[in-house]
């Protein structure tokens, strides 16, 4: 049985008056990873690879980056000691 994948949690949050959750929104891994893909199809180099590939192939491959760079960004999130605000 595979691990279960940190997903960093809600992104977006939204609670009732009372407290409990209303609805939790997209996880903080979709959000990075919606994040990190639209930094790929505005790379130019990526953007040239478009046209070399066939284009289910070609998306699959962004996104498959797209959630390598949001695991990253979480693993390395996690490892940071948590900042004080002063």
């Amino acid at each position: 049985m595979a691990d279960r994948i940190n997903d960093g949690g809600p992104a977006f949050p939204q609670r009732t008056i009372h407290g409990s959750p209303m609805t939790d929104g997209m996880t903080l891994r979709d959000y990075f990873a919606a994040k990190a893909m639209q930094a790929f199809f505005s790379n130019e180099m990526v953007a040239k690879a478009a046209g070399s590939v066939e284009p289910d192939a070609w998306y699959r491959g962004v996104a498959e980056m797209s959630y390598d760079a949001s695991d990253a960004m979480l693993a390395v999130r996690e490892a940071q000691p948590p900042q004080s605000v002063n």
